[in-house]
């Protein structure tokens, strides 16, 4: 391997853009091989219904995370499936029902798959994190991480049932102009 591949990737961007531009630059290197799959694998399920097979792994974990979400906030998830069918003109790869959804419990249980995103970052800090070389085992932890880019994004509907808890969107507001306002410069 030549031997510009053996520098950290933080050590040859601090040579050419700032550190804050560099300190998430190693996982965000990590983490390029899943995103471009799993571009790859969304225009792939876009032209024919078998590439459904490659999403499914995500698909299960964004219902697995509103099931989750819902038994912890109380809104008593009912049924769950993972079984795509067609409805209208797209395809529903999977669903969740929330029996009890409430002003308090509506956006943990319907924005839940947000924390998937957590999954490839914590694997991405894992493997770079004592300074990393590109291995084997990083190609298959790429095709396992792709479908969490791809399912982590909460549905239309997800969005519609998470407005429910717009007093929280005003809590968090508040915070976020706290912050703003008193703790940054």
């Amino acid at each position: 391997m030549p031997e510009i591949l053996d520098l950290p990737f933080a050590a040859t961007c601090r040579a050419i853009a700032p550190a804050l531009v560099c300190q998430p630059g190693d996982l965000l290197l990590y983490l390029a091989p899943s995103v471009a799959l799993a571009v790859l694998i969304r225009m792939l399920a876009a032209a024919h219904p078998f590439f459904f097979v490659f999403t499914l792994a995500g698909t299960i974990c964004h219902e697995l995370s509103h099931y989750i979400a819902g038994l912890l906030s109380g809104a008593r998830p009912g049924t769950l499936t993972v079984v795509p069918k067609r409805v209208g003109r797209h395809w529903e790869l999977g669903s969740v029902t929330l029996n009890r959804v409430r002003w308090y419990n509506a956006a943990p249980a319907a924005l839940a798959p947000l924390s998937l995103l957590l999954i490839p970052v914590a694997v991405a800090w894992w493997r770079t994190s004592p300074g990393w070389r590109f291995m084997p085992a990083d190609l298959l932890l790429a095709f396992a991480l792709a479908p969490q880019f791809l399912s982590f994004w909460p549905s239309g509907t997800d969005w519609r049932i998470a407005a429910r808890s717009w007093p929280f969107a005003c809590v968090i507001a508040a915070l976020g102009w706290a912050v703003w306002k008193f703790y940054l410069p």
